[in-house]
């Protein structure tokens, strides 16, 4: 492999992982230099997001067919739709020296750092599952049983949270941000 690293964000729906990652992927000092890693899943397109751009949105069957030829890096069946990092995609990035960037579940990332031990972890959580909740409801695309599961999920999920190289509480944006961005400069500094 090239030096390029493996970097999964990580976190319970509504933590705000998806919106820092984005965040990351948008900022100039990180053109060139973190790659985007366009998971596959079953799940319908949400408002504003595109095919190929936010996710690659496929059938379940096609799904499920791509999982049995060996397609998913990781993937996982979450709140009742599929999940899938694209393994090829990932690997050929790295050859090329490039560090992947993946937004993933928690789930994903156990697997993703069994595979990859040396992967860059980040645990993003909201202050409170309370604050959690709000997030979630704000969304407006949760009916009242998947909110309940997400926040089942969720206080599962945030038990993983220490085995993370590192953890950020978003309960302010901008410092969450901060607080990424210096801990990817940091590592992928330390890569070349």
């Amino acid at each position: 492999m090239g030096k390029g690293k493996i970097i999964v964000i990580s976190g319970p729906s509504g933590s705000g992982k998806t919106t820092l990652h984005d965040k990351l992927l948008a900022n100039k000092k990180f053109k060139n230099r973190l790659a985007k890693s366009v998971s596959v899943t079953t799940r319908p397109k949400r408002a504003g997001e595109q095919n190929g751009r936010d996710y690659l949105f496929v059938s379940r069957k096609m799904f499920l067919y791509k999982k049995r030829c060996g397609h998913f890096l990781e993937s996982e069946k979450v709140f009742d739709n599929y999940y899938g990092t694209p393994n090829k995609n990932v690997r050929d990035l790295l050859k090329q020296g490039k560090h992947v960037l993946l937004c993933i579940d928690v789930k994903g990332a156990r697997t993703v750092r069994r595979k990859f031990p040396k992967a860059v972890t980040v645990f993003i959580k909201a202050p409170t599952l309370s604050v959690l909740a709000k997030r979630l409801k704000k969304r407006g695309s949760e009916e009242k049983h998947t909110l309940r599961l997400r926040l089942e999920t969720a206080r599962r999920e945030i038990k993983e949270g220490g085995r993370y190289n590192y953890s950020i509480i978003n309960d302010n944006l901008r410092a969450a941000y901060l607080r990424l961005e210096e801990i990817i400069l940091r590592e992928i500094a330390g890569a070349g």
